[in-house]
């Protein structure tokens, strides 16, 4: 389920859709029906020590893991922690990955 590959990750920021809310920016492709979504994490330097990388990592992939199943179908995302990420506990990181999918409209209605 992890992107691994530098080039997926140029690949889906060159050719992917892109959303930008709060503290992260989210590039994104489809995927074929069937197969499983992917997530792929970028944190920079200038984002702090890094304790505060690994820990941005941490919100970012588990609001991912929370809200997975909500997605309409299978996507390959890049989420790019932004500075503020810092600040920011758990569901304020998940309510940006939500509105960043909702905007894009990648949520499966209810």
């Amino acid at each position: 389920m992890r992107l691994c590959d530098p080039r997926e990750f140029r690949r889906i920021k060159e050719q992917g859709l892109r959303r930008v809310a709060g503290s992260m920016i989210a590039n994104w492709l489809p995927l074929p029906e069937g197969s499983g979504s992917q997530l792929g994490i970028i944190t920079g330097r200038r984002m702090g020590a890094s304790v505060e990388r690994n820990r941005a990592r941490r919100l970012l992939r588990e609001a991912f893991r929370l809200h997975q199943h909500d997605l309409a179908r299978p996507v390959a995302l890049v989420l790019i922690a932004r500075r503020s990420i810092v600040e920011q506990n758990g569901p304020a990181v998940a309510g940006n990955l939500l509105r960043i999918l909702n905007q894009a409209g990648l949520l499966r209605k209810p």
